[in-house]
């Protein structure tokens, strides 16, 4: 297979193999990342961040980041859909990122607040772990073949 091939195989068609479907879902995820970022920088430096409004712009950005990664999962990174209830599905979309949320947060925790400690090799590996918690996950419940 040719490497113009690979490549159209991997952003276009079907996504039938698991390998394409973990490459979009990265692509899907480092979207949503950019959004949700994004979206908090901005919400903070124009409306502020003191008080309730953090966690606010907080929780406004995760969900723009949660959407965007749904319309990817629909649309592009899975072929299958488990269940016929749309409310469903997003229901459990959205348990499956929370608890993403909270994983990620418990992985971090020991280390927020504490001067002199590298976070970020242990941002990326959280990272890592909640991309593969999401992906099996979302994989496994709602996108699995039939």
């Amino acid at each position: 297979m040719k490497i113009g091939e690979f490549i159209g195989k991997l952003l276009k068609g079907p996504s039938g193999d698991i390998r394409i479907q973990a490459f979009r879902y990265l692509i899907s995820g480092g979207t949503a990342f950019v959004v949700d970022t994004g979206l908090l920088a901005l919400l903070t430096k124009f409306f502020g961040s003191e008080g309730c409004r953090h966690y606010i712009w907080v929780a406004v950005a995760f969900c723009a980041g949660l959407l965007i990664t749904y319309l990817f999962s629909i649309l592009w990174v899975f072929d299958n859909r488990s269940l016929k209830s749309r409310a469903a599905e997003v229901g459990i979309f959205v348990v499956i990122g929370v608890i993403g949320l909270g994983l990620t947060e418990l992985l971090l925790s020991p280390f927020q607040g504490k001067v002199g400690l590298e976070i970020l090799p242990y941002k990326i590996m959280a990272t890592v772990i909640v991309f593969i918690w999401n992906f099996a996950a979302k994989k496994l419940i709602l996108f699995r073949s039939k």
